[in-house]
């Protein structure tokens, strides 16, 4: 006994900054961001915070799933950065949402953060920790630590929040995490404070990224960790009906894609209106889905990801 999916809910910021509106930020163009990222817009955090997505998302995935916030045993949120440095995103959305008493705390797993957070989750079920309902809630706004003089990196990221609610089922047929500890090629340093005892940078910790490295590092890991979990359930490529993976780069998606020998059609994308929404962008992808009906029941779906840390990991559901 693991868990089902019972409801998904997302949401975004109202404002929407498009490759032309970025162009008079930073000595860019709509043509070269396509081309190397397939990224047409993004939603950036203006007037609304982060935990008002988080919280709009977490209420709407409960209203899917038919489940009160007073019947959550667990609520897990996943996310690198979210509006305070304490407490945990989890615990103030538990607090929004009126769950008292339920466990709630954060963990980083970079963008691999929902592949992480079902695994978690997936164990509570399974020892009992969890008996009635778990909420997953993935929030990022990394607009807000790029810097927007560098056209590299700004250009990437988009803010957003997806959550799911998981019941008790059998829809998990198999995980696989794995960790390369490695910090250089994708890293934000923490804001060193003004102890009198320390020596403190003035420099803001913005994100700093080796594209190349990522890139190989993505690609490759997103085919292992997908092949491990079929091989772990028994089941054939063909067999999986849609394969959702981290929406960082279209040229990642397309290299993954070929390599693993799959159809177009089993590879939804929506990185062109949304950017890199880190640990949100695979439930983000999978609510706009469900919502519009793309997901049929018993539909076997790959989810895989992979962030800094260096951090990948793939989940095999049906849903």
């Amino acid at each position: 006994m693991n868990f089902k999916i019972a409801g998904t809910g997302s949401a975004t910021p109202k404002l929407v900054v498009s490759n032309d509106d970025l162009a008079r930020v930073v000595e860019t163009d709509d043509e070269w961001i396509v081309t190397r990222t397939g990224i047409s817009t993004r939603h950036v955090l203006s007037t609304e915070t982060l935990t008002e997505l988080a919280v709009t998302a977490s209420r709407r995935a409960l209203e899917a799933a038919g489940v009160t916030a007073s019947e959550l045993d667990l609520i897990i949120g996943a996310t690198t950065k979210h509006d305070y440095q304490v407490p945990a995103l989890a615990c103030v959305v538990q607090a929004e949402l009126g769950a008292p008493g339920a466990p709630a705390f954060d963990v980083n797993f970079g963008c691999t953060g929902f592949v992480g957070a079902l695994d978690i989750a997936a164990r509570y079920f399974e020892t009992g920790g969890a008996t009635r309902a778990v909420l997953i809630i993935c929030a990022e706004a990394l607009t807000r630590y790029v810097d927007w003089t560098d056209r590299a990196t700004c250009v990437l990221f988009g803010d957003g929040a997806a959550a799911v609610v998981l019941t008790p089922g059998s829809s998990l047929l198999a995980t696989h995490i794995h960790a390369r500890g490695n910090p250089d090629p994708l890293h934000a340093l923490a804001p060193t404070g003004n102890s009198p005892y320390s020596q403190n940078s003035e420099e803001h910790p913005y994100i700093e990224m080796n594209g190349r490295e990522v890139f190989k590092f993505a690609v490759t890991n997103l085919c292992s960790d997908v092949t491990k979990v079929m091989e772990q359930a028994r089941v054939m490529p063909e067999e999986v009906d849609l394969f959702l993976v981290h929406q960082a780069n279209k040229r990642i998606i397309e290299a993954a894609r070929e390599r693993l020998g799959q159809p177009p059609e089993k590879f939804p994308t929506n990185i062109e209106r949304y950017g890199n929404t880190s640990a949100a962008s695979i439930p983000l992808l999978l609510d706009e889905l469900v919502r519009a009906g793309k997901i049929e029941d018993d539909a076997l779906l790959a989810c895989a990801a992979f962030g800094a840390g260096l951090i990948s990991g793939a989940a095999l559901i049906r849903m």
